[in-house]
């Protein structure tokens, strides 16, 4: 599904900002052994994602990366395994959830800055719930550099130019990353959500290689 008819595109830059942190929390801790104890031959690719998004090990828990084309947004198998996870896309959140799934960024790499540009993700609502992190994963939107930590819940405009840096020697970096289509009460959320918290980093905007306008350099 690479497109959501009779959905509006949305304004990210009014409804998000950069990046926005909404006023839920989540047990991080609890996700973390429920993933745990998921065979570990479930990780160790990316899940179908190309592209800049090959740094990651990535396991879908609806639907399928957009490069495998037009397949339905369903739960998948794994979900079953995961109800502390299912709770948080079904119930947690007050929308639809459509495509869901987990990223682990290891030490030392780069998702390069990039924009979601399907039409699919200017109609959904970006979240995610960082499991594991620390003081040297950053995620960089908007001309800021954010911290996000175990337990938050965070709104990405993925539909500007963003990246993450996970600097840290050793540590990886696992967030849930899911979409959502925008109810009002999503929206509402947003509304209330802190968006103030991103700070400029030159040594993340050098590492990402960024123009002072934010693009990627050559």
């Amino acid at each position: 599904m690479l497109d959501i008819p009779d959905w509006p595109v949305l304004d990210k830059r009014s409804l998000i900002g950069g990046c926005a942190r909404l006023p839920l929390s989540f047990d991080a801790q609890r996700l973390r052994e429920e993933i745990a104890h998921l065979p570990t031959t479930v990780w160790g690719s990316t899940g179908g994602r190309v592209g800049v998004h090959r740094a990651a090990d990535a396991l879908f828990l609806r639907g399928y990366a957009p490069a495998q084309g037009e397949k339905p947004v369903e739960d998948r198998e794994v979900l079953d395994s995961l109800p502390y996870a299912r709770y948080l896309i079904k119930q947690l959140i007050p929308a639809k959830p459509m495509r869901c799934l987990l990223a682990r960024l290891p030490a030392g790499t780069t998702v390069p800055a990039h924009i979601d540009r399907a039409p699919y993700f200017a109609k959904t609502v970006r979240l995610h719930f960082p499991i594991e992190s620390h003081d040297r994963a950053w995620m960089y939107c908007e001309n800021a550099s954010y911290l996000m930590r175990p337990g938050e819940v965070w709104a990405l405009n993925n539909s500007t130019v963003h990246a993450v840096w996970n600097a840290h020697e050793s540590a990886s970096r696992t967030h849930m990353i899911c979409d959502f289509l925008p109810t009002p009460e999503l929206l509402n959320l947003l509304q209330s959500a802190e968006r103030t918290l991103g700070q400029r980093q030159p040594e993340v905007e050098q590492h990402l290689q960024l123009t002072p306008g934010g693009a990627a350099g050559a």
